[in-house]
């Protein structure tokens, strides 16, 4: 379990993220369409997997913003956006917005992505939620790199990230 902070105040997660190294753990969300979308569907590509608590927050925002802008100038790699929030407000902001170099994905019916990458936020006002995490993996699914943002409402470190690719 990581112990991070909501406005200073202790919260924690489920367990931990993914070791660098290690072969990152399949997963199964919901692609605006309503569709399903797998980690085999991106095999081949590099994928950022920014992970946040909802995308109607500031910093949740920002990082799909600041990715969005960064993913177009990016080769053979996927940002991958993902949250409990409903595809509806997923697509709803990213097309407000005009973000389309971005892929959102929704874990709103299981929460088991946010449970087996050891994210899920466990107590606290946004208990239930994601944790703000970024994610690097190379074509063949293995993590590059992982951070777990120790206080949700920072930003997580974009240069650390692309520099994993």
């Amino acid at each position: 379990m990581a112990n991070i902070t909501l406005g200073g105040n202790p919260i924690h997660t489920s367990g931990e993220l993914p070791k660098v190294g290690s072969k990152s753990p399949d997963f199964s969300l919901i692609q605006n369409d309503l569709s399903t979308a797998t980690l085999s569907d991106f095999s081949g590509s590099k994928v950022v997997l920014n992970i946040f608590p909802s995308i109607d927050t500031g910093t949740c925002a920002a990082s799909v913003r600041n990715f969005n802008q960064k993913a177009g100038e990016l080769e053979n790699t996927k940002v991958l956006c993902i949250s409990r929030d409903l595809p509806f407000a997923q697509k709803r902001f990213c097309g407000a917005e005009g973000l389309e170099n971005v892929v959102n994905l929704s874990d709103f019916n299981t929460g088991k992505f946010g449970k087996d990458f050891g994210l899920e936020i466990t107590d606290g006002p946004l208990a239930g939620l994601h944790s703000r995490v970024v994610i690097v993996l190379d074509e063949n699914g293995m993590v590059k790199h992982a951070e777990q943002v120790n206080e949700i409402a920072d930003e997580p470190n974009y240069e650390a990230a692309l520099k994993a690719l």
